[in-house]
């Protein structure tokens, strides 16, 4: 699959595959208007992107959350009909947030079936030391909020070890930043009643998941404009709308 910044080059095949999700599914879609078209190419055979597949990640997403399909539409048709695949990415991240945790238990065909390609041992392996699918009972606990990203993260030309401390210093500093805004939330509505904390509670989750995103974003952009100095200007994501996500 390309980069966000190449043209489309998965069939619908190699499309569904990817989402882990059947033709079928992915042509119903497209008749609902939930997928833009394809870029037809030679043999009129059509061509998806990546932002095919970030988008079919978000009506997953959505279904997950028990979204019905007319309410899907709805709420694709106000977003930006230019997302990127970067800022669909997000969105979807912003979405699963608002799911309670939870974990599916999946026969190793199951979960082959659900990430769209077979997994060798050494995945497996890994997906496990990210505690993405763990052995339990000759079947395996997933977490379906990080399923995509470890199945991604199984492509990086990184080593377990690094995947691993990189996700400890995540996890660290995400609590500290939530014990922090936590604090500043309970001052701030301590002398409301339990009603409106609760409602405060249910508008500010999104948002604060959204600003987080954002601003971990940018600044991960500033680091690595000090670390690579020599990138090209049009890399990241300066093209992407502030309020969507991105920077």
């Amino acid at each position: 699959m390309g980069t966000e910044t190449e043209g489309p080059t998965l069939t619908v095949d190699e499309l569904a595959a990817h989402a882990g999700v059947t033709v079928r599914t992915v042509r119903f879609y497209s008749a609902k208007g939930l997928l833009p078209p394809p870029v037809i190419g030679p043999r009129r055979v059509g061509h998806y992107g990546p932002e095919h597949l970030a988008r079919l990640a978000l009506i997953e997403e959505l279904q997950r959350q028990g979204m019905t399909l007319a309410a899907i539409e709805r709420h694709l048709q106000q977003l930006p009909a230019d997302l990127s695949a970067r800022d669909l990415a997000i969105h979807r991240a912003v979405v699963a947030s608002w799911a309670p945790d939870a974990v599916e238990t999946m026969t190793r065909a199951e979960l082959e079936r659900r990430v769209g390609r077979p997994l060798g041992e050494e995945d497996l392996e890994r997906l496990a030391a990210m505690k993405v699918a763990v052995p339990h009972d000759g079947a395996y606990r997933v977490d379906p909020g990080l399923l995509r990203l470890g199945v991604q993260l199984l492509d990086v030309p990184l080593g377990e070890e690094t995947i691993l401390a990189a996700r400890g210093v995540l996890i660290e500093h995400s609590r500290a930043a939530a014990r922090e805004l936590s604090r500043l939330l309970r001052e701030a509505v301590s002398e409301r009643d339990s009603t409106a904390v609760k409602s405060l509670s249910a508008h500010m989750h999104p948002l604060v998941i959204e600003a987080l995103l954002t601003t971990f974003q940018r600044s991960l952009k500033e680091e690595l404009r000090a670390w690579l100095p020599d990138a090209r200007p049009g890399q990241g994501s300066e093209g992407a709308r502030p309020g969507h996500g991105s920077s």
